[in-house]
């Protein structure tokens, strides 16, 4: 059986240090040239791309033209399916209705976003994300799917101020392996303007890579923050914050925040 990703030894690994690198790469040999290939792909990205955006663009152009789904952290699409179908139920669980708006930050090639489509009323899903070739691939989703009829909003964007978005309409506001490709800075961002576009009643939830240890990033695509930092960025933008546990309990390597303008009924100050 598999470790758990978020065991207690898994939250404290720093992969960014040596001795971890030298240890995955003794017990994973298999795996060191495609590693090698990755940093050598993202150093040349890197220099051309001297913006997390527009590096990070071009890690999605890249990705996606091999496979969107593995792009957008799928290897086979069983699991693409079964990663959509986990952020779906938790969000039903949690109260998602058909008359909701919701704003799904990130939303790659509609892994979730194609159930939201389908289970929200007409017009209410706003999808954007900052790769024109993926949101290419979610178009394509969308007719296979057959949901054109819900008209749903897909929109690239180069930041998260959200300025092009209204104030005070969103319910749900969601980010699915957002933060986890993402510096603090950007995580910041979003977190300053969030609370603008949320109703007082609405929520947003977010993953990301926790660690125990030293927070830490890999090859600038993969960013591992501690719990309290992001509590603590929250607050600094009046915004109210907790650690979902039962989101843990799901077979996710990732572990799930949730912001509101306001205290949410039933929930922790």
């Amino acid at each position: 059986m598999p470790v758990d990703a978020k065991s207690p030894r898994k939250l404290r690994n720093n992969r960014a240090a040596l001795t971890h690198k030298v240890r995955y790469a003794l017990t994973h040999p298999r795996r060191v040239t495609q590693y090698l290939r990755r940093a050598g792909r993202d150093a040349w990205l890197r220099l051309k791309h001297p913006d997390h955006v527009g590096y990070y663009r071009a890690v999605m152009a890249s990705d996606t033209r091999r496979n969107p789904e593995a792009a957008v952290g799928s290897q086979t699409h069983e699991r693409w399916l079964a990663l959509g179908q986990m952020q779906f139920d938790y969000l039903i669980e949690h109260g998602l209705r058909p008359e909701h708006r919701m704003l799904d930050i990130g939303c790659g090639n509609l892994r979730g976003g194609w159930r939201f489509i389908s289970h929200l009323d007409t017009g209410n899903y706003y999808g954007i994300d900052i790769s024109p070739d993926i949101l290419m691939a979610a178009k394509k989703t969308l007719v296979e799917r057959r949901l054109q009829d819900k008209l749903p909003h897909l929109t690239i964007t180069g930041d998260l101020t959200l300025d092009f978005l209204p104030s005070d309409h969103f319910d749900v506001i969601h980010a699915h392996s957002v933060f986890s490709h993402s510096p603090l800075e950007v995580v910041d961002e979003c977190l300053a303007n969030v609370g603008r576009v949320l109703t007082d009643t609405g929520f947003f939830d977010f993953t990301f890579d926790r660690t125990e240890g030293t927070e830490h990033q890999v090859l600038h695509e993969d960013f591992y923050y501690r719990t309290e930092t992001l509590l603590a960025l929250a607050r600094k933008h009046g915004l109210h914050a907790r650690l979902m546990e039962d989101w843990e309990e799901r077979p996710h390597g990732q572990s799930k925040m949730r912001v509101s303008r306001t205290p949410l009924a039933g929930e922790a100050v």
